[in-house]
């Protein structure tokens, strides 16, 4: 497991989520609705898995159009949302979420595998991604960051969508879990600074979260997904306490 044929994969997977996550992150605190992409991630995964009660294939397009579809949905509606109720968007958003992994739970309720799925769901399978789901992904992250960075501070409007494709790619590759951490914690840890004083910084705490994580997993034999969490986790509160006060 210590081979890069092995590692690599993975890492690069987590190196992709990061490259939309860290700058929609540093949207998602400035806009103060932390828990807008669980809820879009579990709606995403909602998605996925009205795919396979319909008995449509893991991997095949459409699937992935009835993901996309549903987060892109939620990201309309968190856009109304936000415009009709602002004062109340959180407590929306947490609503949203709920609801959306009832429903998962109701329509995995029958299949033999569905506590499997819903685990896949939400702790991921990054050890195995695949080569065609990890280049469909770098290819829709590449398009996300280039209409954000040109386009996103002009138009506010463009971040529910940016972040709904984002968080659908992200969900497959790494899982809900993941997908929040990612989003939430490298972000917080540069909270406050600006520039490449803290984009930088973040995209190389987060990477090295992702490498720590993916190789105490093989040395340890440990699911992957949490290991990196904690990465998150720890290298956000170790920044935190060492960085220089702005």
């Amino acid at each position: 497991m210590n081979d890069w044929g092995l590692l690599g994969p993975p890492l690069l997977a987590g190196l992709v989520v990061l490259a939309s996550h860290v700058p929609l992150g540093r949207e998602v605190l400035r806009r103060g609705i932390v828990f807008i992409d669980l809820a879009v991630a579990q709606i995403a995964g909602l998605g996925v898995v009205a795919a396979h009660v319909l008995g449509w294939h893991a991997e095949g397009w459409e699937t992935q159009l009835a993901a996309a579809a549903a987060a892109l949905t939620a990201a309309v509606l968190f856009a109304w949302m936000e415009r009709r109720w602002a004062e109340s968007i959180e407590p929306l958003i947490g609503a949203a979420f709920i609801l959306a992994a009832s429903l998962t739970a109701l329509l995995s309720a029958h299949d033999p595998h569905g506590g499997e799925r819903l685990r896949d769901l939400l702790v991921g399978q990054i050890l195995w991604v695949g080569e065609q789901q990890l280049l469909a992904a770098t290819l829709l992250t590449l398009a996300i960051l280039g209409l954000w960075w040109r386009a996103g501070t002009r138009h506010p409007w463009l971040f529910y969508p940016c972040l709904a494709l984002a968080v659908t790619a992200s969900v497959q590759l790494v899982g809900i879990y993941l997908v929040f951490a990612s989003l939430i914690l490298p972000a917080l840890s540069v909270r406050g600074a600006t520039g490449l004083r803290a984009l930088l910084p973040a995209y190389v705490l987060g990477a090295l979260a992702y490498l720590a994580g993916l190789v105490a997993s093989a040395r340890y034999d440990l699911p992957p997904g949490p290991l990196i969490v904690l990465g998150l986790a720890c290298s956000a509160l170790c920044w935190g306490a060492v960085k220089p006060r702005a």
